[in-house]
């Protein structure tokens, strides 16, 4: 069996894999030309101001009392310059919006694993094609794009890490040393000749990245006090750098200001995802080559901010991201980023319309570039006869285009030639994602052949190995030699066709995998034979009727991923479990708790998503009631007979129970040093890392017996678990403990119920002696039902207190008590944490619904790698990448959440093994009984 494990964690590594090389490969090409505007550009030399994580509203918005949150940006949008909103993509981090103001691209997805901080593929930015970029701010940020430059004209002056400290006084400290440095800088080129003459050049790009706002708006909410008085000191900031560098060119009018931001962030002070609050970002451009405001006497667009605003009469401008990196260029007249897809936004340049028009020009050779690059780039690797071109850019058209385009400038007919450059421009797009697309089809063919295969070949096993539905059939030798050469000539061709085109090694994998999993199943042709008597042996009516039963159960599972409330629905269905099965008739008490803690566990998903609102004192409650609870039951266990249990034993109890008490102290003295701007004290830190360390240990020191260990295992977990909560989640595990806890009563009710076993006593049930292979049985119908509990529960744990589907609704403040100092790693493998200790429960309890219906827990596993394997065949389908951008991100993430479920279940599994039946030794003084 190890190698039929091996042979699924292998294939699950290669569907999880799969989507990434099929839907989200780099969209990158390299080997274009540069492309600049042949005539004199408007400004010298550019300021970029990017506000880290301020939101549009946040800076236009007026105050209650009708004044502007920053009055200089407001006087230079009403007097000086242009201004409208930038629209973001996802993942709203700050890499990616860095990287599409810069470099005019929108970063894919496969930058996640480098923490959006180092380069993934090497790029082209407005810094690179400058002559000189001088840039301060944090480290996260620029070393980027001074790495990726070729020479060493762009310098970096950055703070130390340690600074962005969310629990810090005041993260507007970041910014001041930003203003300061800047201002130093300026005053020391005064006696620095070479400086001083570096900086009088053209092609100039001077970039200040100020990260305060995002700080403050992470640690306190954007609706905060910090975070408004953040966007003053930034605005009186801005006025400064502004009147210094004026001044310092002797107001020689050749600068042009640019400030906007990379992102937004949601109320609750997180971003990632699509929310209009992540996406909207400000943008205001002033100084040399810049339209003056225009006063207009209505606009429409669909929002009404420009009524909250009070802008109605101010003509918006609203560009996407990416368009900033092409505006940049054009202003101080350097070559257009290689990889840009931005398309210029003419209304911002106050130039003549014979510029506008070159530039646009050079806008759509730039995107046409790349466009021909990725196109010779399919050919070459692709069979002539099989290759489809983009037909509306073909060969002749590109040149009719170009002809066109050049004829109109040279006619001086501008609006025409530039209404055809954005033509061109759009389907220049169209044909890169044509083109980035191509195999699309092809791959997903192959994977979801190889899922039907592997979920069939699974299915297969199950019966007949677990199972007494088939008899065994001896193998036929002549016929399996035949279908080994068949299924092995298929495989050849398939690899020689792939080897004819070229293709990556990893579409080797793809493409020859469904070979040897359907071999397989062919193999098992007797199997399927017997298989189809049996089935056609029973009541039709009866089959289909299960049959319902079994997609309507997994439809619930799929959706709930969308609505979390479907889980409520499925969770209401189990308290009437007992009532259809006729169970409760046998066991009145436990069906009727069992009935109220489903109801109870059904009220979660209703709530809201964790981590909007803390609210300390529900988990301290939370810690106060898993102390009253664990008081009862010791109280229980000291009644039980002393045969049982020895001292040693009570003595780790108390450790765990010390242990949660601690936490729960901890949590609210941490969260009240924070409210006071105290930072984070350091015994509480210590004492958190100990607790997280020590509580796996204590586990393992309690005794094996069924129920003595599962209540250690909620011990020790709620103590970390507490440790991470910030509001009702805190109450969770102890409402599913309760339920999992009921739940291995009622699968021993069950059993007896289908006269299955005698009913053992579970109180002196021992999990290390549980694993007595000549008691296990055959698999019965009511095991599917089993598995699909579990599975259920899984999702439950999962979804249960939010939607982890989205990188939003990750918290900051659930890690406060262990690190405040931002760490993107750290602080996400700690949130990970938090999201697997329902899991672990779950699984734990599942280990014990095995052990004691005396099932092995390999049949019972299958089960549950076949229904997992049902949905992620429906989330493969799913799988979006175009649409809102919190489709994407949330499709994406259901289809990894649901394959890193069954590798995350198998791993679990042994987990609960570990946790459940193994024991470190202490040196006992007291003789030991055993049973």
């Amino acid at each position: 069996i190890p190698v039929f494990i091996l042979a699924g964690l292998l294939v699950h590594c290669v569907f999880l894999v799969s989507i990434f090389d099929i839907y989200f490969s780099s969209p990158l090409v390299h080997g274009m030309t540069p492309q600049q505007t042949p005539l004199p550009p408007p400004a010298k030399r550019l300021v970029l101001f990017v506000a880290d994580g301020l939101r549009a509203d946040s800076l236009y918005e007026l105050d209650s009392n009708g004044t502007a949150r920053a009055p200089y940006l407001r006087s230079i949008l009403e007097n000086n310059g242009s201004w409208g909103i930038s629209h973001t993509r996802v993942p709203t981090e700050s890499r990616p919006g860095h990287v599409a103001l810069i470099a005019g691209f929108y970063e894919d997805v496969s930058a996640v694993a480098k923490g959006w901080k180092e380069n993934p593929v090497e790029f082209d930015s407005v810094f690179n094609e400058s002559k000189y970029t001088w840039s301060w701010g944090s480290p996260d940020i620029l070393p980027m794009f001074a790495k990726g430059a070729t020479g060493d004209h762009v310098y970096t002056f950055c703070y130390a890490a340690e600074s962005e400290d969310f629990g810090a006084e005041d993260a507007a400290k970041l910014d001041i040393w930003v203003f300061d440095h800047v201002k130093s800088f300026f005053n020391s080129s005064r006696s620095n000749q070479t400086l001083f003459s570096a900086l009088n050049e053209e092609k100039v790009v001077l970039f200040l990245h100020l990260l305060g706002i995002d700080t403050n708006g992470h640690a306190h909410r954007p609706n905060s006090r910090e975070y408004q008085d953040n966007i003053k000191q930034v605005d009186e900031g801005v006025k400064e750098i502004a009147s210094l560098i004026d001044n310092f060119y002797g107001n020689d009018g050749k600068t042009a200001f640019i400030l906007t931001s990379d992102h937004g962030m949601t109320d609750w002070g997180s971003h990632g995802a699509g929310h209009p609050s992540e996406t909207l970002t400000p943008l205001i451009v002033w100084g040399a080559g810049v339209n003056y405001p225009q006063k207009v006497t209505s606009q429409f667009f669909e929002d009404n901010f420009l009524k909250e605003w009070k802008l109605e009469n101010l003509k918006r401008l609203d560009v996407n991201q990416a368009d900033i990196a092409p505006l940049m260029a054009s202003l101080i007249g350097v070559p257009f980023p290689l990889n840009s897809v931005g398309t210029l936004p003419l209304d911002y340049l106050n130039s003549s319309a014979h510029f506008k028009a070159e530039s646009m020009f050079t806008n759509a050779v730039q995107v046409l570039e790349q466009f021909k690059v990725k196109m010779s780039q399919k050919k070459e690797t692709t069979l002539s006869f099989l290759f489809t071109p983009f037909k509306p850019l073909s060969d002749s058209e590109q040149i009719n285009f170009l002809k066109k385009i050049r004829l109109y400038i040279q006619q001086q007919k501008y609006d025409e030639a530039v209404s055809l450059c954005k033509t061109l421009i759009n389907l220049a797009l169209e044909g890169l994602s044509y083109y980035h697309t191509y195999d699309r089809l092809f791959l997903g063919l192959s994977i979801a052949l190889g899922f039907v295969g592997w979920t069939t070949y699974v299915i297969l096993v199950i019966i007949k190995a677990h199972t007494n539905l088939t008899k065994t059939v001896p193998a036929n030798k002549k016929k399996s030699t035949v279908l080994f050469y068949g299924f092995a000539s298929a495989g050849m061709i398939i690899a020689f066709f792939l080897l004819i085109q070229t293709c990556p090694w990893t579409y080797y994998i793809y493409c020859l995998l469904p070979v040897p999993v359907w071999y397989a199943v062919v193999k098992e042709i007797p199997v399927i034979q017997d298989l189809a008597t049996n089935v056609l042996s029973l009541h039709i009516g009866q089959s289909i009727g299960l049959l319902l039963v079994c997609i309507l159960g997994i439809e619930i599972l799929v959706f709930s991923f969308f609505y979390r409330s479907a889980l409520t629905v499925g969770l209401l269905v189990f308290a009437g479990w007992p009532v259809i099965t006729q169970l409760w008739i046998q066991a009145k008490t436990r069906a009727l708790i069992w009935t109220l803690l489903c109801v109870l566990l059904a009220i979660f998903p209703l709530m809201p998503v964790v981590g909007r609102e803390p609210n300390i004192p529900l988990v301290t409650a939370a810690g106060l009631l898993t102390l009253v609870i664990s008081f009862f039951s010791l109280a229980s266990l000291c009644k039980s007979e002393n045969k049982y249990r020895g001292n040693e034993d009570l003595k780790v109890y108390f450790y765990q129970m010390f242990s949660v008490a601690l936490s729960t102290y901890v949590v609210s003295s941490t969260h009240n040093s924070l409210k006071n701007k105290q930072g984070l004290p350091v015994m509480n830190q210590i004492i958190s890392w100990m607790t997280l360390v020590s509580s796996p240990v204590l586990l393992l020191l309690s005794p094996t017996f069924l129920f003595q260990r599962l209540f250690s295992i909620l011990l020790s977990l709620m103590s970390t678990y507490l440790l991470l909560s910030t509001g009702y989640e805190a109450l969770f595990p102890l409402a599913l403990f309760g339920l999992m806890f009921v739940w291995i009563n009622m699968e021993q009710e069950a059993m007896q119920h289908y006269g299955l076993s005698l009913k053992p006593k579970l109180a002196v049930f021992n999990f290390t002696y549980a694993v007595d292979i000549t008691q296990f049985r055959q698999l019965h119908l009511d095991d599917v039902r089993r598995s699909f509990f579990f599975v259920f529960f899984i999702v439950t744990a999962f979804f249960g207190t939010g939607n982890i589907a989205s990188i939003n609704s990750f918290d900051p403040a659930s890690v406060y008590c262990f690190l405040t100092v931002f760490s993107p790693f750290m602080m996400g493998g700690l949130l990970l944490l938090k999201v697997a200790i329902p899991f672990v429960l779950v699984s734990c309890a599942f280990e014990a619904v095995q052990v004691t219906t005396q099932l092995s827990s390999k049949s019972l596993f299958l089960i549950v790698l076949v229904i997992s394997d049902i949905m992620a065949l429906h989330f493969f389908f799913l799988v979006k990448d175009y649409g809102s951008w919190l489709d994407i991100g949330t499709s994406i993430s259901h289809y990894v959440l649901v394959m890193s479920l069954t590798i995350f279940m198998m791993v679990m599994n042994g987990l609960a093994q570990l946790l459940t039946t193994q024991r470190l030794g202490l040196p006992r003084r007291t003789k030991h009984h055993s049973t």
